[in-house]
């Protein structure tokens, strides 16, 4: 379900969600390293450092204006 830009989540952009982290604390900092980058880029995401696939960043998925729903890691509106 879509939820409106005005119910995001209180945290700032750069801390995703802790249930959509990896448990291993080796690659939380790996992820938060690269993503890091990419919102001090502008960038629409970055390359996971292990699996090598695109992973949207929360600036790209909050300037969306709402949750698509789909269990994104860095999602803004997930509480």
């Amino acid at each position: 379900m879509a939820t409106a830009e005005s119910e995001r989540a209180p945290r700032p952009l750069s801390q995703p969600h802790v249930d959509r982290m990896p448990a291993d604390p080796a690659y939380q900092a790996e992820i938060i390293k690269a993503h890091d980058g990419a919102l001090a880029a502008g960038s629409a995401g970055y390359l996971d450092p292990r699996t090598g696939l695109f992973v949207l960043s929360a600036g790209f998925l909050a300037a969306r204006g709402t949750c698509c729903g789909r269990g994104c890691r860095h999602c803004p509106y997930v509480k």
